[in-house]
């Protein structure tokens, strides 16, 4: 976010605050899960909770854009959040799966993932 919005930042509050000043709302699609290891591949699935997006879409009527941070968190969502979701809420989502921001997903290069991710930017 620092790079994407050229606003360097040190602490945890001011990340906060440039994500909030930009419109922005940041949440896991996980509320809890177990993974041995830092790779998404090393979830256990049966293990899996993910956060209740009904509510928080209740909550901020006015998100209509969802961006996943690599794959798993899309392939998470689009299995155990949106079909579950009131159709009134599902139906004003626009959903897009942007490049991983870890630096596990070394296939593209920062300018190509900056690149992708003006996506957020609208």
């Amino acid at each position: 976010m620092t790079a994407l919005f050229e606003a360097p930042v040190d602490t945890y509050p001011q990340r906060v605050q440039l994500i909030k000043n930009n419109g922005l709302a940041l949440w896991d699609v996980l509320k809890f899960c177990e993974r041995h290891g830092s790779l998404d591949m090393r979830i256990d699935d049966a293990t899996i909770e993910v956060n209740d997006f009904a509510a928080f879409f209740k909550k901020y009527p006015t998100i209509t854009h969802v961006f996943f941070n690599g794959a798993k968190s899309e392939q998470e969502f689009m299995k155990r959040v949106l079909p579950v979701l009131p159709e009134k809420i599902a139906s004003r989502l626009e959903l897009k799966r942007l490049p991983s921001t870890s630096p596990a997903h070394a296939g593209l290069r920062l300018a190509d993932k900056l690149k992708a991710w003006k996506a957020v930017k609208f």
